[in-house]
């Protein structure tokens, strides 16, 4: 998402804490279909599938597109180095307020550590950032110290598509368009392989599917 298209998700993020006030918040492909964001769910704290997910971590753990950072809080609330990074303001104030280490950045930019991360965190349907998930595991994996991991949410079902998509409220308001992806299972183990990733595991947990991948260790390199 680029940073332009993030003010209605800021609003929305804005009612997603407030009693009273459901924030809905949609996606809207150029082609016309209309995917629910999951507002509600990610201002909440972590449920037993992030959980669940959150125990495959290990430290140091950049949280690519925190959003209000319950991951990020979580992880640090555990004791692991954590670092949550995102392009919409109001979502790193607010994990910021909330005490989560956030940094306004997008991953495709400079970041602090990198070739240093044991874990790179991709949930919450980021494979999607930048509408080309290839590109996206090929700059986490950048980011990795040799042998770290990258653990991706996919989408629901067979699905590989690029998409040009905006956000927009039930009343019509919407925002200026950006490109996105979605990836099931099979297109993620796609991209990790395009990407020159390792992959190790693939899982389901109350009807969200996950991948863990690897950037190998060069030859030689001692464990």
């Amino acid at each position: 998402m680029m940073p332009g298209a993030t003010a209605l998700y800021e609003e929305a993020l804005d009612a997603g804490t407030e009693p009273g006030r459901e924030p809905v918040l949609l996606l809207r492909t150029r082609d016309g279909r209309c995917l629910p964001m999951e507002i509600r769910r990610w201002c909440a704290p972590p449920d037993p599938v992030d959980t669940g997910l959150l125990r495959r971590c290990r430290g140091p753990v950049l949280d690519v597109g925190c959003g209000p950072g319950r991951l990020t809080l979580a992880l640090t609330g555990q004791g692991v180095p954590v670092l949550g990074v995102d392009i919409a303001r109001a979502a790193v104030a607010r994990a910021r307020q909330a005490g989560a280490p956030v940094l306004l950045r997008s991953v495709f930019g400079p970041l602090p550590g990198e070739g240093r991360w044991g874990t790179v965190l991709l949930a919450d349907g980021n494979i999607g950032i930048g509408g080309h998930p290839a590109r996206l595991l090929r700059r986490c994996a950048e980011l990795l110290a040799p042998g770290g991991q990258i653990l991706i949410e996919a989408e629901p079902g067979d699905i590989d598509e690029r998409v040009i998509a905006r956000l927009e409220f039930p009343d019509g308001r919407s925002g200026p368009e950006f490109p996105w992806a979605l990836a099931g299972t099979g297109a993620v183990l796609r991209a990790a392989a395009d990407a020159d990733l390792a992959v190790t595991d693939t899982w389901r947990d109350n009807g969200r599917s996950f991948v863990r991948a690897l950037r190998p260790r060069p030859p030689g390199l001692e464990r």
